[in-house]
């Protein structure tokens, strides 16, 4: 049975390309099947991913990590695959995200443009090879499967301004990956292994030059997955990018700039944990500084949209500004407080880009520009007598109004939903952790996350006022059960995230832990057993 269970490692890689080849070869018109091919791979995805999730919490401390050889070559020769709880984590929230937002597509998106069912499972196949791959080298390839399944679904669709933001990300992404393949060419040259277990038995030896030389491959490599991230000076792309596209393709996308804080997270405390050397540790203080530039960046950027599309574009720089800046603390409690604030931000950016549509319905053409006007100039005074007072408020807009409201609490980090205890854990793990005397970067981050909760709240707010308060006719919009029910299902994780915190933070504090004793994952992933073994061979 356990040998079984061994192999559900490989699921989440193996579901979705079967099932993105066999729709590949259905007939363009058979789009009733595809969706249901798509809906019935996601659900197996998920209760896979929860499946996963549950063994790597039954893992004792000091246990390693699951893994799965690939051919039964032994890492580091071979492919090989890595469960523990920080992959399990984003696995689940993968699954969860999918599950939504093609549902959500089923409305009317997946009719918009060809092969969308197939490119949707390759993006889903690409960010869990991402995330349970134990190489650079197969990193570098599931990236590129993910990116060029979001490329596709980036210009699915239609318009001038879609295809404009998409060419601009296409152009940033084929940076990216030279400098991900420039990045881990050098590290291959210098260390002799891409396996990320073997890169951290081996830097501790390395020579001061070829040390010197590694750094170098890191800051590359390292620049790559900001750019990814989101983090700023080369996240200019983002907001656009994010605002142009569907709101499916928005939605998922809000889990692809947290692969880059993923890749960091890993990396960082593998490679350059406390047994690294004199490479400990390297990189931190650039990660806290460009995080914090981050949540400035992305700060004004909330302040000055005047779209709800964009909003939430620059939204997601907050998110991933604040954990990346959480990370360049070192405090292990910061961190494990900033991966709950990482799942609940990037459920509720998701369930914003999905609610973004549905909420633009109210809003006649060229309300934007109307709404800035009064802003600019002020409206005018009706002073007529009768106005009508107590006006009952159509359900939709009411169950719209409060998922706007919501998702505000949720990005401002506000009780009583989860985005508070987040932020909440942050803040009292960096005041606890720095004993007695407070450091300025400590009172400067904790500033950072108070001052753009409140900006996110102001610029949620304008938004709401503008959209259902001051609508510009009393049209109630048409809003379908299977668009408006994946955002309700993300809001109300949410709220079980709130109602768990207890468990959810003692899982996140165990993953934590767990980074923070990187020797149990290189014990874990150069000593595995192979599968079929009696168990008596372990490899040095």
């Amino acid at each position: 049975m356990t040998g079984a269970l061994d192999h559900l490692i490989i699921v989440p890689i193996l579901l979705p390309l079967v099932s993105g080849a066999v729709m590949l070869l259905l007939d363009e018109r058979l789009r009733t099947i595809k969706a249901a091919i798509g809906v019935a791979t996601t659900i197996a995805l998920l209760i896979v991913s929860i499946m996963l999730l549950r063994m790597a919490d039954m893992m004792p401390p000091g246990s390693g990590v699951r893994t799965y050889e690939l051919g039964n070559w032994p890492a580091p020769y071979g492919i090989v695959l890595v469960l523990d709880r920080l992959a399990a984590l984003m696995l689940v929230l993968t699954s969860v995200l999918g599950l939504t937002t093609l549902l959500y597509s089923l409305a009317r998106w997946h009719r918009a443009g060809p092969r969308f069912h197939t490119i949707f499972q390759l993006q889903l196949m690409g960010l869990n090879g991402a995330f349970l791959t134990g190489d650079l080298f197969n990193l570098f390839v599931f990236f590129e499967v993910l990116l060029a399944a979001s490329y596709g679904l980036v210009l699915h669709g239609d318009g001038v301004g879609r295809v404009r933001a998409g060419l601009a990300y296409i152009a940033i992404n084929l940076t990216g990956s030279f400098l991900f393949l420039i990045g881990a060419s050098l590290a291959y040259g210098v260390t002799g292994t891409l396996n990320m277990a073997d890169l951290a038995h081996r830097i501790p030896a390395l020579a001061p030059g070829d040390a010197a030389l590694f750094a170098a491959a890191a800051a590359v490599l390292g620049t790559a997955f900001l750019m990814k991230a989101g983090a700023w000076p080369l996240n200019f792309w983002l907001p656009t990018t994010y605002a142009a596209s569907s709101a499916p393709a928005a939605a998922i996308f809000a889990i692809m700039s947290k692969l880059g804080v993923y890749v960091i997270l890993r990396l960082w405390t593998l490679v350059f944990g406390p047994d690294a050397g004199s490479l400990a540790g390297f990189g931190g203080e650039w990660l806290l500084i460009g995080g914090m530039l981050t949540m400035v960046f992305g700060t004004i950027g909330v302040l000055a949209s005047q779209t709800l599309s964009r909003l939430a574009g620059c939204s997601v720089l907050i998110s991933s500004g604040t954990v990346l800046a959480a990370i360049g603390t070192g405090g292990g409690a910061v961190i494990g407080s900033a991966l709950f604030y990482l799942v609940s931000s990037t459920l509720g950016i998701a369930a914003l880009f999905l609610l973004v549509e549905l909420v633009e319905r109210l809003r006649g053409p060229g309300a934007d520009v109307l709404a800035v006007t009064m802003e600019a100039y002020g409206e005018a005074e009706d002073e007529s007598d009768d106005k009508e007072i107590g006006v009952a408020i159509p359900a939709t807009v009411a169950l719209l109004g409060g998922s706007f409201i919501a998702c505000a609490l949720l990005l401002a980090g506000l009780p009583p939903l989860s985005g508070f205890i987040g932020k909440f854990g942050m803040m009292a793990a960096m005041l606890r952790s720095d004993g007695g005397t407070v450091q300025v970067s400590t009172w400067l981050l904790i500033g950072l996350l108070t001052v753009s909760g409140l900006a996110t709240l102001i610029a949620m707010t304008r938004t709401g006022i503008n959209s259902f308060w001051a609508r510009m006719d009393d049209s109630v919009p048409r809003v379908r059960i299977i668009e408006m029910a994946p955002v309700l299902a993300l809001l109300l994780i949410c709220l079980g995230l709130t109602v768990g915190g207890g468990p959810a933070m003692r899982y996140m504090e165990a993953t934590t832990q767990a980074l923070r004793t990187p020797q149990d994952y290189v014990t874990g992933v150069l000593s595995a057993q192979r599968p079929g073994s009696n168990g008596a061979e372990v490899r040095p």
